[in-house]
């Protein structure tokens, strides 16, 4: 029988390709430039010229979108990668050498999460001043602990399984046998939480832009458009809706396909479709 893809991963599918063909097309052509002022031409309806309307400033509001998307996916992507990256190095080192060395890096993992990444942000403005790199840093420390977690948890049942017993009696270290066979068994539980974290993401640029702790000007960001339109929503409601309507559909799109993806890669539930 056929396999048939989830219908969330399908709608989540769907969704990201829209937000990334976006975000990338945005790296060489958007309909005008997102920074360029009209004054004459602000609060301008949506027309062939200007596709949405202009904002308060004139600018297309198009353009500032699809450049807000690649801003976002940018931090996004980049947040995942570090704190992915480093947390499941950590949930590899505690599963495979256990004992105290496993119960200190997850209490270092349990002080994490009590560190927002709002104020972490926070912190780092006041110490070096808000930008787009403080916000990176920022989220990546909160995906730290998650990975690390995930990591630990998915590894130490991949520890109890034959061929690694097999490849401890053949004499190889504990090391390579996480490089060799852990960390490729554990790749999917990986991946899925990458990509429910990648939401996670591109919600805490937004708040964090919001608020002036992200992207500066004039870089745009969802975030700060929804901040710059919040004193103009009996005026031009438009200018709030849009941007909230692309982190909807981001965040749902990115956390309906790792809920797919959970359920592909999950054998009872395949065994049961």
């Amino acid at each position: 029988m056929k396999t048939r893809l989830p219908v969330n991963f399908l709608i989540g599918a769907v969704l990201v390709a829209l937000v990334l063909g976006a975000a990338a097309l945005s790296l060489v052509w958007t309909p005008h430039d997102f920074a360029q002022m009209n004054i004459k031409a602000k609060f301008g309806p949506a027309s062939s010229t200007y596709w949405l309307g202009t904002d308060q400033l004139g600018r297309d509001v198009v353009s500032q979108l699809m450049a807000a998307a690649r801003n976002s996916m940018t931090v996004a992507l980049a947040a995942v990668l570090i704190g992915g990256s480093i947390g499941t190095a950590l949930g590899l080192l505690a599963s495979a050498i256990g004992g105290w060395v496993e119960d200190l890096v997850m209490r270092i993992a349990d002080i994490g999460f009590a560190f927002p990444a709002l104020l972490f942000a926070i912190m780092l403005a006041a110490v070096f001043g808000p930008s787009l790199t403080n916000a990176v840093l920022a989220i990546s420390f909160i995906n730290i602990p998650v990975f690390a977690r995930v990591a630990r948890a998915s590894a130490n049942q991949v520890w109890t399984r034959e061929y690694v017993a097999a490849a401890q009696a053949a004499g190889l270290n504990r090391a390579v046998i996480s490089w060799d066979h852990i960390l490729p068994n554990i790749g999917a539980a990986i991946i899925v939480q990458a990509t429910i974290e990648f939401a996670v993401a591109i919600l805490a640029e937004a708040a964090l832009s919001y608020l002036g702790l992200g992207a500066q000007p004039p870089a745009p960001s969802w975030g700060r458009m929804l901040s710059e339109a919040q004193t103009l929503m009996y005026l031009a409601p438009q200018l709030a809706i849009y941007p909230g309507l692309c982190i909807v559909a981001a965040v749902l799109g990115f956390g309906l396909l790792g809920d797919g993806l959970r359920d592909i890669t999950d054998p009872r539930l395949s065994r049961e479709r």
